[in-house]
């Protein structure tokens, strides 16, 4: 079950586009692992906590990226 779960994360870690992007869906892709993993469902776990750690991370550059001064 580990060796699918980490191939899982590392074919997520694959398709991001992008280093925030990445951080975000790996971070989020160990935690719903393991979270899946103690439910019965690690694949399924780590694509979800992918999904929710990228959505976070662009979230949080947005928010970066708003509290910057304009540019004169």
């Amino acid at each position: 079950m580990k060796h699918l779960v980490a191939g899982a994360a590392l074919a997520l870690f694959a398709l991001t586009s992008s280093g925030a992007d990445a951080k975000g869906c790996m971070k989020g892709a160990v935690v719903g692992g393991v979270a899946g993993h103690v439910a019965g469902h690690g694949v399924l776990g780590a694509a979800a906590g992918c999904a929710v750690g990228r959505h976070r991370a662009n979230k949080r550059d947005r928010q970066q990226q708003g509290a910057q001064p304009a540019p004169r």
